[in-house]
């Protein structure tokens, strides 16, 4: 059975000094204190399932094992970013803690507090699409073609777009891209492969992710059940949910005919804060692709310095809307994180599921 994985996600070290801009060796005064950004994606829908926009930060609240948290940025659909607190006050008050979650992307600690603070520009989404190539696909692989390329076009307010495809290893058709037009020309490069690895495939695409700020989701097309990884779907769920990642599921009907498949699409998108759909027709494919690019939209992104807490495990984290009026309400969104150390993948885990076995 393959062993737990566990990525090394990073602490960022923000040096605050007492007058002056020497370096830590220069400075005995100098304080190194590692802040930890937690990013929440929300989709807040009505009874019938429209979106609700119009809310303020202040009708939120965010709190991790029971302990509340200050949200300290928000930002709805694709408008710009609001800081709500300052770095520098929240990092003096979580020092000494060793915290790892999803965090910015390092900044070096000569930079001024002034660089840290604007290093971290959520606005807009980074969308990976993972395309199933496997044999499952082989008669509806032009339609598919096809529903991927429309979802490409039709996407507005999302920064960058990724094209990987899978069946038995992952191929990273086109890297991540504001050129639309490449990743037009990788969605007709793609063939049609053998087995079907989904699971490994989407967590090395996870990790590719795992890199970035912000928004950041993946959307699977999936014709049928994974037959060839090594990789538990739980690990996936587990490190998408610990990075902040969403993950979108479609699949077809021959998927859905495999009742654990269809169990494993719907647990896995749910606790990352996406959706799990099932096409019985290309029309419902494009339909469930349209319903992704609208979510998109539509979320509110908020994010946190935790607190200090001393659980070094899973982390639940508990949003709420306040105020009787907004009870009424549906709110989605992952539930926790787990605070990640290092690598820790077993020799099956390395030559199948390690970044370094893919095909590029």
């Amino acid at each position: 059975m393959a062993k737990k994985y566990l990525l090394l996600l990073w602490a960022v070290s923000f040096p605050f000094l007492g007058g002056g801009s020497g370096t830590a060796q220069d400075d005995a005064s100098s304080i190194h204190v590692n802040v930890v950004l937690v990013q929440l994606n929300v989709a807040i829908t009505d009874s019938k399932g429209n979106y609700v926009g119009g809310l303020r930060p202040e009708d939120f609240t965010i709190s991790e094992d029971n302990i509340p948290e200050k949200i300290a940025t928000f930002e709805e659909g694709n408008e710009p970013t609001r800081r709500l607190i300052d770095l520098g006050g929240t990092a003096s008050a979580a020092q000494g803690q060793t915290q790892v979650a999803q965090v910015p992307a390092p900044v070096p600690p000569a930079e001024s507090q002034a660089q840290a603070s604007s290093s971290f520009n959520p606005s807009g989404a980074n969308v990976f699409i993972l395309f199933d190539t496997s044999n499952y696909m082989y008669r509806g692989f032009v339609f598919a073609q096809d529903s991927i390329a429309d979802f490409v076009r039709s996407l507005e307010g999302v920064s960058k777009v990724a094209l990987y495809s899978y069946s038995r290893d992952l191929d990273r058709v086109s890297s991540l891209t504001s050129d639309r037009q490449q990743v037009l020309r990788g969605v007709r490069s793609t063939v049609a492969g053998d087995d079907a690895a989904l699971y490994n495939c989407l967590l090395m695409t996870v990790k590719d992710a795992a890199q970035l700020t912000g928004k950041k989701a993946i959307v699977v097309f999936s014709n049928g059940p994974d037959n060839a990884s090594l990789v538990p779907p739980e690990d996936v769920a587990e490190l998408a949910q610990s990075t902040g990642t969403i993950i979108y599921m479609i699949s077809t009907q021959q998927a859905e005919n495999e009742p654990i498949s269809t169990a494993v699409f719907e647990r896995m998108s749910k606790v990352t804060g996406g959706k799990a759909y099932f096409a019985r027709s290309w029309k419902d494919e494009k339909q469930a692709f349209d319903s992704i690019r609208d979510d998109l939209g539509h979320l509110y992104t908020l994010s946190y310095y935790p607190q200090p807490n001393s659980n070094h495990g899973w982390r639940t984290i508990t949003v709420r809307l306040n105020g009787k009026a907004l009870q009424k309400y549906h709110l989605r969104t992952r539930d926790g994180y787990r605070i990640l150390h290092r690598t820790q993948v077993d020799e099956a885990g390395a030559s199948n599921a390690g970044p370094e076995s893919a095909a590029r």
